[in-house]
């Protein structure tokens, strides 16, 4: 594991103005989650399809749409195809938000979606409650992965069946939508099924593993429950509380799901260890206001020797609003050369 210290402003730089017209061959979908969730993502095309895809996981309260997203993918898309796409309970997605939990399923999908439109290699890069999402989804997707392999966190010994990807491009799939954190699972034993009923037609090949080549975690907690911080113990309170999702719902248009997670889903730090041998980069601002540098510290002692990277950024602050041109444009090097040295 490396270290780097490197600045970046921590300024929000103009978004592409909303009159910008379309880069060809762009396009938008409605995805399907594997629990019946719908999932609006869209595609600018890069370089074209023999470059890598970046999938970009937003921050809460973010979707798609957002200025912040907009100028990271047309950063990326510099260098790689990028597949955005919005978080239940954001945008334009179904459902409502688990803060974490189920979200990795709408990261698969998207995933998948990359790998469907011609990109053999993928890179996901998440940004705070994303980079958490990332994180997990690199560890529980895994190339080669098989269907009985547990996800190892707190005492549920869940199991996921790996087999199939959602990504039902431009309709949504059959089945009723079910979207909350209080069971992942459709079994009482825990098991996940990722998508086996919800394939939409030509989405992928059966039996595919919708995983990353390599995962870029940025401004991520390393532990859940954190409220160590004014911003933090704010969060807990507008998604503990009526009141505070009422002002969610209203304001920052952001739906929040009322139950709580049971079982408790596997923690970022215990997640690093598993997604070697995929590269991973931890991104993470001295300016952060969110969590302190022991989370990111912990994350990157968690990983495997050799396969992970530390960037603490000097001057930045959190997550995609606050990330410049400058430092988007070395994520996107990075993740374009991790995933080329990587076997599609």
């Amino acid at each position: 594991m490396s270290s780097t210290s490197a600045a970046s402003s921590g300024r929000r730089d103009t978004a592409p103005g909303p009159s910008a017209p379309a880069p060809p061959g762009a396009r938008t979908a409605l995805l399907r989650a594997a629990d019946g969730v719908p999932i609006e993502a869209a595609y600018d095309p890069g370089p074209g399809p023999d470059a890598p895809a970046i999938v970009v996981a937003h921050g809460f309260t973010g979707a798609l749409e957002r200025p912040a997203i907009r100028r990271a993918a047309a950063v990326f898309a510099q260098r790689a195809g990028v597949v955005t796409f919005s978080f239940r309970g954001h945008g334009g997605s179904g459902g409502r938000s688990t803060v974490g939990d189920r979200e990795v399923l709408d990261l698969a999908a998207a995933v998948a979606w990359a790998r469907s439109l011609g990109h053999g290699r993928v890179a996901t890069v998440g940004f705070s409650m994303g980079g958490s999402v990332v994180l997990r989804h690199g560890a529980l997707y895994r190339a080669g992965a098989r269907g009985d392999e547990q996800e190892r966190g707190g005492r549920e010994g869940r199991k996921g069946a790996y087999g199939r990807a959602a990504a039902g491009p431009g309709t949504a799939g059959p089945g009723p939508a079910v979207d909350g954190p209080a069971a992942l699972s459709s079994g009482t034993d825990g098991s996940v099924a990722l998508g086996a009923d919800a394939l939409g037609a030509g989405a992928v090949r059966t039996g595919t593993v919708p995983y990353a080549d390599a995962v870029v975690s940025v401004s991520s907690p390393a532990r859940w429950y954190y409220r160590g911080t004014a911003p933090m113990r704010r969060l807990h309170w507008i998604v503990e509380r009526r009141t505070g999702r009422a002002v969610s719902r209203l304001a920052l248009k952001t739906r929040i799901h009322h139950r709580r997670w049971n079982p408790e889903p596997l923690s970022p730090t215990a997640a690093v260890p598993l997604i070697a041998p995929a590269p991973l980069l931890i991104v993470h601002g001295t300016r952060d206001t969110y969590f302190p540098l022991d989370h990111p510290e912990s994350l990157a002692a968690a990983a495997e020797p050799g396969t992970a990277e530390l960037w603490l950024e000097e001057d930045f602050a959190h997550a995609e609003n606050a990330a410049s041109e400058e430092l988007l444009t070395r994520i996107a090097t990075w993740a374009v050369r991790a995933v080329s040295g990587r076997s599609s």
